[in-house]
């Protein structure tokens, strides 16, 4: 195998990389302007703090939020950069090396799991439901799934993968929105979130 991916990347992964990174990175900025605003005031009244269930004072406050020593939504401010730089040179027509494919993967796949992680805290440890948090988790597992089966169609995990990436690509959808469906339903089981939202929209 060559160490440059040949094969033409489809404009929906170009679009799909900027689209959640920009979402990604809008959030992370949002929460990272809340956690300004709880610094200067403690009892500040957050805007994504619309009830006991669904807040993200809590998580901001956790030592889970600050896992590395500084506040998690800096490392989205860095990160989601990232998957924006390389949509953006993607449709500008840049190929990129085969390594350097393995590595972003790699690195995005290690996104999806701290956001796997930091889901199961909010719901089983801090008993939350943080609203830019989980628009975080969203994108992140949208894409984890475009890049990591996109890769696997190209070749870059080897071509005897690659007949099964071209295969399971048209599944992106379905395994996102079953990932989706799988947080849900343990929010669901764990927390009643959606008695919650109905007692919000009386």
């Amino acid at each position: 195998m060559t160490d440059v991916v040949p094969q033409r990347r489809p404009l929906s992964l170009a679009i799909i990389l900027i689209i959640t990174g920009a979402i990604g990175w809008y959030a992370a900025f949002a929460l990272t302007l809340d956690k300004f605003a709880v610094l200067v005031n403690p009892e500040a009244d957050l805007d994504c703090n619309l009830s006991v269930l669904v807040q993200c004072g809590a998580n901001l406050a956790s030592w889970q939020g600050a896992i590395l020593g500084f506040p998690n939504p800096v490392l989205g401010l860095a990160g989601f950069v990232a998957p924006i730089a390389v949509g953006v040179g993607l449709l500008a027509g840049a190929t990129f090396a085969r390594w350097f494919w393995i590595a972003f993967n790699v690195g995005v796949a290690a996104a999806f799991g701290f956001c796997l992680w930091l889901m199961t805290q909010s719901i089983f440890a801090l008993g939350t439901l943080c609203p830019w948090c989980m628009l975080t988790w969203s994108v992140t597992i949208l894409m984890f799934w475009t890049l990591t089966l996109s890769n696997a169609r190209a070749g870059v995990f080897g071509a005897r993968l690659a007949p099964i990436g071209a295969r399971l690509y048209g599944w992106t959808a379905v395994f996102t929105l079953a990932t989706y469906l799988i947080i849900a339903i343990i929010a669901q089981v764990r927390l009643d979130f959606l008695t919650e939202i109905a007692l919000m929209l009386r």
